[in-house]
């Protein structure tokens, strides 16, 4: 076949060849990627139900849903708290199909939902725990990297989070990592 002339058939089999072998390249490294601040490629995650459509065993209605959401977050519950409780105790195992919207957007339509996201918020406590730790032990040089990492993490969602305007444009998290050198 070396000596051969190429035929318009022999290129277009060695053009689909090529890129199957480069979307296949492509694909497997997709899967490389590491977490963020570790070297770790860690494969453990959540099988979500396979169907974007509510399951026709479901008998809460979007009514109810609603109801229970905006009742359970005037009791000071946390929105990923509340998608458990109506998984585990009203058998909503997906909140958006069944209402349409998340979790959020029905407590923001409600105005139950809090100003900072649930992430940052936690990101923030996370910090401010590990502030606490550090005024008490001061040569505590690998938490004061953790605190590092953390607030990095904080800059960087508190970027996407103005970028997609549920922040505010003057929000600002003050960095600790500095005072404390």
């Amino acid at each position: 076949m070396r000596g051969a002339a190429a035929t318009p058939e022999s290129i277009e089999t060695t053009l689909d060849r090529a890129t199957f072998i480069s979307q296949t390249r492509r694909t497997r490294k997709e899967f490389a990627l590491a977490r963020i601040h570790s070297h770790r490629h860690g494969k453990s995650h959540q099988t979500r139900p396979p169907s974007n459509a509510s399951p026709g065993w479901v008998t809460t209605t979007a009514e109810e849903a609603k109801s229970t959401i905006l009742k359970l977050a005037k009791e000071g519950t946390t929105p990923s708290r509340i998608g458990q409780i109506l998984r585990d105790e009203y058998g909503v195992p997906l909140v958006k199909p069944l209402v349409g919207k998340s979790v959020r957007e029905v407590l923001a339509e409600g105005k139950a939902g809090s100003k900072v996201p649930e992430d940052l918020q936690d990101l923030i406590s996370r910090a401010q725990r590990v502030q606490k730790h550090l005024g008490e032990h001061k040569s505590d040089r690998k938490n004061v990297h953790s605190l590092e990492l953390i607030e990095a993490k904080i800059y960087r969602l508190s970027k996407y989070y103005k970028k997609t305007g549920i922040l505010p444009a003057d929000f600002k998290y003050t960095a600790v990592v500095a005072q404390l050198a």
